[in-house]
């Protein structure tokens, strides 16, 4: 007699892959992290090979290019272009644009405090300025003189006008007697600088000298 067969089941234990998983992970990231970065590179930099690609040919026959029939230019433009020069000090500006000439000076340079008494040196500079207007054949002169914030306006009014005053008769030692003079005051009105400080009421006390530029 035959006995039936009972089907067996042979239990197997899982692999212990924690610990090797563990160590392929640990060279992957070692790799990762010591694998070299590529090389940085500029896409163009000083070394770079100058481009050799011959200019475009352009035909100047080609009726395209040609202007419709009655159309005119525009006329020409000639742009302002100005050109500023300032001591290290800041003393002394200079201003040269199409138009005109402009020197800037502080009153320090020109005249004590409060005064309108011009110096040794404010002489000498002022010269170099009437050389200038003479080598420009000008034949008007604007003066005007600035002040800071510092008291009442109507004070600052007359004290630039003074000193205003005192630059044209200086200019007008060197000058033709045929040139024309503006001279005004403005006081504390259009400042270059902030009065909120001494380093800008220095450069607001200033007298503006201008002409018109030929040379």
């Amino acid at each position: 007699m035959s006995r039936a067969m009972t089907p067996q089941t042979t239990a197997r234990r899982p692999a212990r892959r924690g610990p090797v998983l563990a160590a392929l992970a640990s060279t992957a990231l070692l790799v990762t992290l010591t694998a070299p970065a590529p090389p940085a590179h500029a896409d163009s930099g000083p070394g770079a090979p100058a481009d050799t690609t011959p200019p475009l040919k352009i035909d100047a026959k080609d009726s395209d290019l040609r202007m419709p029939e009655g159309a005119k230019l525009a006329p020409g433009r000639v742009l302002d272009i100005k050109s500023v020069v300032e001591t290290d000090d800041g003393d002394e500006r200079r201003e040269d644009t199409n138009a005109k000439v402009k020197f800037a000076l502080q009153a320090e340079v020109l005249f004590g405090k409060d005064s309108a008494k011009l110096g040794g040196e404010a002489k000498a500079r002022i010269k170099e300025i009437a050389s200038e207007a003479e080598r420009q054949n000008a034949k008007s002169v604007r003066v005007f003189g600035f002040t800071d914030d510092l008291g009442s306006a109507g004070h600052g009014i007359v004290l630039s006008k003074q000193r205003a005053n005192a630059v044209q008769q200086a200019l007008a030692e060197d000058l033709d007697p045929s040139v024309n003079y503006e001279i005004r005051g403005y006081g504390e009105q259009y400042p270059i600088a902030d009065n909120a400080s001494e380093e800008g009421r220095k450069r607001n006390r200033r007298v503006e000298v201008s002409f018109p530029r030929t040379a």
